[in-house]
């Protein structure tokens, strides 16, 4: 990126976040070298753009997130307790040089979230067991060397009915549909979208308090990703950015209900939610995905 300018159309939004046109905003100005860019984006939304070595250990990090991921899918059975799976992650993050960024994060107490059903995110490992045909969300974040990996998917436990198969396929959808917009001169709103309009259409619903999030360098950094929104609007993306997207989806109302432990929150009308992330790169040609798994 260091001797190359970016590329934005005349009529593409402006990089800066004003949401006017390219030629209508800053054209003529000076600012769109990397460097400057850096500067802009951490000055205006802080925003840290990583470079060639922080996406590098990033990359390592999302790695072993995925090895973990797929130790927890093997052991996906019924009659496991969802305490099993959160000592399977502690183990395996700890013997491969990480820590478990969940683990004490705002008092968490445990080193992955687990949500059967429908629950939808933030599931306190304990000692409930998984029955056939339930679906279980397992979210892993491990630090590594200092830099942090995020990631979730969905998995069926024993034999799925026809309303978790419809649930998990268009959650996975939906994670597909949100990385489509990933480009240089989209925006985050784009984004959300595209998620929102693909779920919607195939009549579930998607949660509004919880989004995607800056990470690399912190469990949470910003931008915020909503996964709803309308085309064109939010923070242009553009090289170097760093997050998740992770559209949590439901199979009947958005509405959510956050139990008394203050983590865990389940759809207010109990119906089911599943819930695929991945950490995502943006680059000059489209994005990488630093977690990367078959959608």
């Amino acid at each position: 990126m260091k001797n190359r300018t970016l590329k934005v159309g005349r009529n593409d939004p402006c990089p800066c976040g004003s949401g006017h046109k390219y030629k209508k905003c800053c054209l003529d100005k000076a600012m769109f070298e990397p460097e400057n860019l850096k500067d802009l984006y951490a000055k205006k939304y802080k925003i840290r753009l990583k470079q060639a070595a922080d996406i590098e250990g990033i990359r390592k990090a999302g790695r072993l997130t995925l090895d973990t991921l797929d130790l927890v899918e093997s052991e996906i059975k019924p009659g496991i307790t969802t305490d099993y799976i959160n000592t399977l992650v502690h183990k395996f993050t700890i013997k491969n040089g990480a820590i478990p960024a969940p683990l004490n994060y705002r008092g968490f107490p445990k080193s992955a979230c687990v949500s059967v059903n429908e629950t939808i995110c933030h599931g306190i490992p304990e000692e409930q067991v998984l029955k056939d045909g339930d679906i279980v969300n397992v979210d892993i974040t491990p630090i590594l060397n200092g830099y942090y990996a995020d990631a979730n998917k969905t998995f069926f436990v024993g034999t799925p009915g026809p309303e978790a198969r419809k649930i998990v396929r268009v959650a996975r959808k939906s994670l597909s549909k949100g990385m489509s917009m990933l480009k240089p001169g989209n925006t985050i709103g784009d984004i959300g979208w595209a998620i929102q309009k693909y779920a919607e259409g195939e009549g579930c619903s998607v949660v509004r308090e919880f989004v995607g999030h800056g990470v690399g360098f912190d469990f949470h950094e910003p931008p915020q990703v909503p996964h709803f929104g309308r085309r064109g609007e939010g923070i242009s993306l553009i090289p170097g950015m760093v997050f998740t997207i992770e559209p949590m989806i439901n199979l009947g109302k958005k509405d959510l209900v956050i139990l008394k432990d203050n983590w865990t929150a389940v759809t207010k009308d109990r119906s089911l939610s599943a819930q695929f992330e991945q950490t995502v790169l943006v680059t000059e040609q489209g994005f990488e995905s630093l977690t990367p798994y078959d959608l």
